[in-house]
């Protein structure tokens, strides 16, 4: 006579998917929103310019500048508020928006200190681009993906492309008509690939017309890509803002490799 309780059971006659019928399904993530500190403010913001600091190198950079002023931040639900410090920190995941004093043109920095998912990308754009803020001009500044890239890469070789919308190479919207945001810097390579969080920011430019420019740089982190972007913000973006950075910092970077920001598993907090 068989055993019932250690016989084998016969392979199911369902399939995964019809099981699956009788699971109740994870509970939606809460949509990402923004939090302003000033109270009130006049929406839609209408900055000048907004940056959105993607890299290791640019987050590095604007960490280190002063003054800004926090004027709120990007709340995506899965990013836990646990072990933030009490001061901004580089390490702390968080996404903040600060105003910088740059003369007399209105700029916003987006400092993206955590990872977004690919589903999560365009929600994130959207409300970056479009709805509580409307800005004249986008810079955003990513790492070129050495799988995304086609050709090779050298760790001891530093680079950096642009990608533009059809509005920032044509010089459309405003009045500075020929000028472009990053002037002489070639342009990514054809067949190579942009994806994630720069990749929605860049396309939702294009959709609303938007002067819109994306800057990516390799390798990830190092002491001669700090220089590098920050040569190109203090020449063509920011003249105005002192982006210099003491021995100290220099010799942090050249001894510290920063921590790739992944994104975060949102299945884990559902």
């Amino acid at each position: 006579m068989e055993d019932v309780i250690t016989e084998i059971p016969p392979p199911s006659r369902f399939f995964q998917e019809d099981l699956n019928n009788f699971i109740f399904p994870s509970p939606s993530l809460a949509s990402p929103f923004l939090v302003f500190s000033i109270p009130k403010p006049e929406k839609p913001l209408r900055p000048s310019l907004l940056i959105v600091a993607l890299s290791s190198p640019s987050l590095y950079i604007f960490h280190h500048l002063s003054p800004k002023t926090l004027v709120g931040s990007l709340i995506l639900p899965e990013v836990p508020f646990s072990g933030l410090s009490v001061e901004p920190s580089f390490r702390d995941k968080t996404c903040n928006i600060y105003s910088l004093n740059n003369g007399d043109k209105s700029t916003l920095l987006v400092s993206v200190q955590h990872g977004v998912s690919a589903e999560r990308s365009h929600l994130v754009a959207r409300l970056l681009i479009g709805e509580d803020i409307v800005p004249d001009r986008l810079l955003i500044l990513d790492s070129i993906q050495s799988q995304n890239f086609r050709g090779k890469l050298s760790p001891n070789e530093t680079y950096a492309f642009k990608l533009e919308t059809l509005a920032e190479r044509k010089g459309l919207g405003g009045s500075n008509v020929a000028s472009s945001l990053l002037k002489g810097l070639d342009y990514f390579p054809s067949g190579s690939m942009i994806d994630g969080l720069a990749a929605a920011l860049l396309s939702r430019c294009q959709l609303k017309k938007t002067k819109g420019t994306l800057c990516v740089s390799w390798p990830e982190f190092s002491s001669s890509v700090v220089a590098l972007i920050r040569s190109l913000l203090q020449r063509n973006v920011l003249p105005s803002l002192d982006l210099s950075l003491t021995q100290e910092m220099q010799d942090q970077c050249a001894r510290f490799n920063l921590i790739k920001h992944q994104p975060y598993d949102t299945e884990m907090y559902t």
